[in-house]
């Protein structure tokens, strides 16, 4: 592929495993501050700033009367949207 992909390109091709992403997940989600997480291979992101750049997931997290299920997923998605470093 052309350009860098992202954690969800990555994971579909196995690059990156499901424990990953939800290790990923649970970080943000004890420190939403967190920034730099990094994946098997080499591969990082800033936590804070791929929830931060999708809009759904940055007004679920901050709404007092969202459910923790749903926030995680917000997170999730927000987390395989993102497009990694490597290195």
């Amino acid at each position: 592929m052309a350009g860098p992909q992202t954690i969800g390109e990555l994971y579909k091709a196995r690059l990156i495993l499901e424990a990953e992403v939800a290790a990923a997940v649970d970080a943000y989600m004890e420190d939403s501050k967190a920034t730099t997480f990094v994946f098997a291979g080499g591969y990082s992101i800033n936590l804070m700033w791929a929830v931060r750049a999708q809009p759904s997931a940055k007004k679920l997290i901050n709404d007092p009367e969202a459910s923790e299920g749903l926030k995680r997923a917000v997170v999730r998605k927000a987390i395989l949207l993102a497009r990694p470093v490597r290195g």
